[in-house]
């Protein structure tokens, strides 16, 4: 190819589809993570051909269930192909660092390794059917509030460990055709220009050779761009792109190599969605409508059930229904993943096919005590209600529910004893002090356009709810560990909790919160029983029994949490490091084998710049969430050699903490002492001197000790402890 035919490969067409060059042909790619939103051509942005609406990855990820998430995978790459998408834009796999981004409803959870592991199953699913992947947004894009152009600062072991841990799980599990940079800065600098993220880590660490592809309008500057490692610029046409990129190579400001090498990635890209093209494939609707009901139901959280008031009974009395959300859903968020669903179901009618007994209806929100009248002449009330506001462009303000929700839910409880609350919503909400007063919470996220069904399931009983939390839900904003460090500043966030993020920061501060990270209540009860951990090669093996026993048929989520006393650095109590669903009907128990990776065990190592599996006893956690730990263990792990080579500025603390440094110093004081030291001749045998001078480093006693630490035996003691 000419370098011009190169640089136009290099952006897109129009806003969906690559450009057609030199006899590479376009092919389309489109959004987005729970739905085939392929625009209506002719229409606005947001106008798309009808397409099923999966459960979005704020419930998608609760079902912890990374065979049903796979499953959605190949049914969205089956719309794809009889659609003529060749790359579906999605997974997103951002950590919800804060539960006021306004799109949390499209990313998994705030751990990566759950977020990570669900991840690499939609992408394998998705691409069984030879449709592509965009593996979204690389990197640290956890916020909107000025999203095209913050910078995320933060720190290399909490960038390594929490965010970008889960991108690398997926590219190495799952080699997603395509990953897509994000808008932000990080650290100062655009995603889009950032070759140590786009190059060094990304292809040189991990391994990737696949297209990287920029968010929609991300890119600043595309010979920068291209520098840095981006393949193709979307959307397009971007002429004056073009040729500010062939003036580059041509003037040698760009190695010529550099464009070649990206043209090559687009037309490889191109060539593979071709060859997998499938002219005249269809899609069974009615099947992906169910499949996203069984999702959708999987992934409801029961947050409390007092009295067992739930599962009810086909034959309640009468039923007040009371919400406008019970009949006219909110199932999705808003923005670029926003899907035309190919049918909508709602709770009211699916509540009224369930039920033998008289169902009543109030919209509530506006009259709150007409509501509250309906509820107390009935024998059962459910109450919508949910937050109003998550879309991609804007985070949220708060947590609180709207007033009149609230509202809503009090003059019902107080109506009607026997009041189960239903929540729609795309982020966590605050649920206390109102959920006192409720005997009954159901978190129903947004569930998809099968969600009214899939609660109606749960409601009576077809479905015994298995959905676990992703996130904790505080009793507070204030509460949060991201909370004094968003949205941040004069175009920069401080991600000043650092490693702590979530759960790991409200467990460090052993902090009270309304619902745990991974909590969930089931209509059976499990037990679990015998847990054994042995260290295997590259890992731990995690074996326990788990027993269902009470009256119901239902999955348990079995989690698994290591932590590591005495460590040389800082860690949260505990992190979620396995995970298991477990079917099992009722009065039976299975044994459940669960592998810990030695590398999930790792840490950043920020002075030797690489990943360090620390060696020591670890305790091993089994339970159903992270503050409900049934069984403990501990294993021996052998760990990585992690010796750090001393120097001149290793503090006397430290070169005593060595075997080999604290005998060559030993050595050397020896001499010094010898040499007329005097009283900076120290001695590990004299506690107060060795304290006065453990956090000095070597060179500065050096140099309060003149001539009788000369440079022969500062060298001398370099080598003999290294």
């Amino acid at each position: 190819m000419e370098i011009e035919e190169q640089a136009a490969l290099t952006s897109g067409a129009d806003f969906w589809h690559t450009r057609a060059v030199a006899g590479v042909p376009a092919v389309m790619v489109t959004d987005g993570p729970h739905g085939v939103r392929k625009q209506v051509v002719g229409e606005g942005l947001l106008a798309s051909e009808p397409s099923t609406c999966f459960p979005p990855a704020v419930a998608m990820g609760c079902t912890w269930d990374p065979e049903l998430v796979r499953r959605v995978g190949a049914a969205l790459g089956d719309e794809c192909l009889a659609k003529d998408v060749a790359v579906l834009l999605g997974p997103g796999i951002n950590l919800k660092r804060t539960p006021l981004g306004g799109r949390n409803f499209e990313y998994f959870s705030e751990d990566p390794i759950l977020t990570g592991t669900l991840g690499a199953e939609w992408v394998a699913g998705l691409q069984s059917r030879g449709v592509g992947a965009s593996l979204k947004h690389f990197a640290i894009n956890s916020q909107e509030t000025d999203r095209m152009r913050v910078s995320a600062d933060v720190d290399e072991r909490t960038l390594r460990e929490l965010y970008l841990r889960a991108f690398q799980r997926v590219i190495q599990r799952a080699r997603p055709w395509t990953v897509m940079c994000s808008y932000n800065r990080i650290n100062g600098v655009y995603a889009s220009q950032h070759r140590w993220l786009l190059t060094d880590v990304l292809r040189g660490e991990w391994g990737y050779e696949g297209v990287l592809v920029s968010d929609w309008g991300a890119v600043v500057d595309r010979v920068e761009a291209v520098r840095a490692g981006l393949d193709l610029t979307m959307p397009g046409p971007d002429e004056p792109g073009d040729r500010a990129l062939a003036d580059a190579v041509r003037g040698g400001s760009l190695p010529a190599a550099a464009l070649q090498t990206a043209s090559d990635r687009v037309a490889a890209l191109v060539r593979r969605a071709v060859a997998a093209a499938t002219p005249g494939a269809t899609f069974d609707a009615a099947a992906h409508h169910a499949l996203a009901r069984e999702v959708a139901g999987r992934a409801i959280v029961l947050l409390k059930n007092d009295g067992g008031l739930l599962p009810l009974s086909a034959g309640e009395a009468s039923i007040a229904v009371v919400g406008e959300q019970a009949r006219s859903p909110r199932y999705q968020g808003g923005g670029s993943s926003l899907v035309n669903p190919t049918k909508l179901d709602n709770a009211l009618d699916e509540i009224a096919a369930l039920t033998r007994g008289e169902v009543r209806f109030a919209e509530g929100y506006d009259d709150p005590a007409a509501a509250a009248a309906l509820a107390a002449e009935c024998s059962v009330a459910i109450v919508f209600a949910g937050s109003e506001e998550e879309t991609e462009g804007s985070d949220r303000t708060g947590l609180e529910l709207p007033a009149a929700h609230l509202a809503l839910i009090e003059r019902v409880t107080a109506a009607n004893p026997r009041t189960v609350v239903v929540l729609s919503n795309g982020a966590v909400v605050r649920t206390s002090p109102w959920d006192a007063a409720v005997p009954a919470l159901v978190e129903g996220w947004l569930l998809g356009q099968a969600g009214g069904g899939a609660v109606a399931d749960v409601l009576f009983g077809v479905v015994n709810p298995s959905g676990r939390l992703t996130e904790t839900i505080p009793l507070r904003l204030a509460d949060h560990p991201s909370h004094l460090d968003f949205p941040g500043e004069q175009g920069h966030v401080r991600y000043g909790e650092g490693i702590h993020v979530g759960y790991r920061g409200f467990d460090a501060r052993e902090q009270e919160v309304a619902y745990p990270f991974g909590f969930g209540l089931s209509y059976t009860t499990f037990e679990y029983s015998g847990l054994t951990v042995s260290t295997v090669d590259g890992g731990l093996e995690v074996r326990l029994t788990v027993a269902n026993t009470g009256p119901r048929d239902g999955r348990e989520v079995v989690q698994v949490y290591t932590s590591l006393a005495g460590s040389r650095v800082r860690r949260a109590p505990r992190e979620l490091k396995a995970f298991a669903t477990v079917p099992l009907a009722a009065g039976e128990s299975a044994e459940v084998v669960l592998r810990v990776e030695a590398a999930d065990l790792a840490y950043w190592d920020i002075e030797l710049g690489r990943w360090v599996v620390e060696a020591g006893e670890y305790t091993v956690a089994v339970g159903a969430s992270s503050r409900d730990l049934r069984l403990h263990a501990t294993a021996a792990v052998a760990g990585d050699d992690e010796r750090r080579p001393l120097t001149a500025a290793s503090t006397i603390a430290e070169w005593f903490a060595d075997p080999r440094g604290a005998q060559a110093l030993t050595e050397a004081f020896a001499a010094m002492a010898a040499a007329g030291g005097g009283a900076m001749a120290p001695s590990a045998a004299d506690p107060a001197m060795f304290a006065f001078l453990a956090s000095m480093p070597l060179e500065r006693v050096v140099a309060f000790a003149g001539d009788a630490f000369s440079p022969g035996l500062l060298a001398a003691t370099l080598k003999a402890a290294n």
